[in-house]
């Protein structure tokens, strides 16, 4: 994601992949890349100034924008950012970066839906998005957590999220950190819809238990009209239609 691209490079360029998946309410089977096109971005303060009218008229359906961070970071871009995308026409969901170090899951779950990760049927808002990859500050790779701890974390996380909300949350992940920092754990994917952090041309292999993908991040260098410099681009499994239904939680 936008704080930790320097993090996800180097984790790229050591030929690491990413994954995502939907519900299985949502997908029977994984579509073909080529029929995603759905075009969304994910975005941080590192994007500074944002004109959403021309992300909206540049073809930009969705867009996941940074709330948080741990329990004490708030992205100062987010009450900006997320109110004009939705008045922009834009279809916008929260995401928060773990930090499994530093706090349990649930306080961490209940710090984003507390600060801007909420969610109402309005046809604009999606459940907001885990972000878990490689730790780009002190204490390790899996942040010092073991696979059993780290399942733990991850659940609390997921189950205070859907205790707060009504929604499964949306998890991001690589497919190398997933299955070495969880130990190929497979338990959320029945539910939880899956977003794939690779660029690439394809979204590659998925992590263990997840059989098709909701998301994918497929590039860090996009560009769009309305900001300046360089944008994460994703592509949405499936058609706008989906994409709402989502959204609403109508599927």
């Amino acid at each position: 994601m936008a704080r930790t691209r320097l993090s996800l490079r180097r984790l790229l360029a050591a030929g690491l992949t990413v994954a995502a998946t939907a519900a299985a309410a949502l997908f029977a089977t994984a579509a073909p890349a080529s029929a995603a096109t759905v075009a969304g971005i994910d975005v941080s303060n590192w994007q500074g100034s944002i004109n959403w009218t021309s992300v909206r008229n540049s073809g930009i359906e969705f867009a996941f924008i940074k709330a948080t961070e741990g329990t004490s970071y708030k992205d100062p871009s987010f009450n900006t950012n997320y109110p004009n995308a939705y008045y922009a026409g834009v279809i916008r969901g929260a995401y928060h970066f773990a930090r499994p170090n530093l706090s349990g899951g649930a306080a961490q779950a209940d710090f984003l839906a507390n600060n801007g990760g909420a969610w109402s049927a309005d046809s604009r808002t999606l459940p907001a998005a885990l972000d878990l990859e490689a730790n780009p500050y002190s204490g390790g790779y899996c942040y010092g957590l073991t696979t059993s701890g780290m399942r733990t974390w991850i659940s609390d996380f997921l189950n205070r999220y859907k205790a707060r909300t009504s929604r499964y949350a949306v998890i991001y992940t690589t497919t190398s950190w997933w299955n070495q920092c969880t130990g190929s754990w497979t338990g959320p994917w029945a539910n939880h819809p899956l977003w794939i952090a690779r660029w690439a041309s394809s979204p590659g292999t998925l992590p263990a238990g997840a059989s098709v993908w909701s998301f994918w991040q497929y590039t860090s260098t996009g560009s769009v009209s309305g900001i300046s410099g360089n944008v994460d681009r994703n592509y949405w499994n499936g058609d706008r239609t989906r994409l709402i239904a989502l959204a609403n939680n109508t599927a």
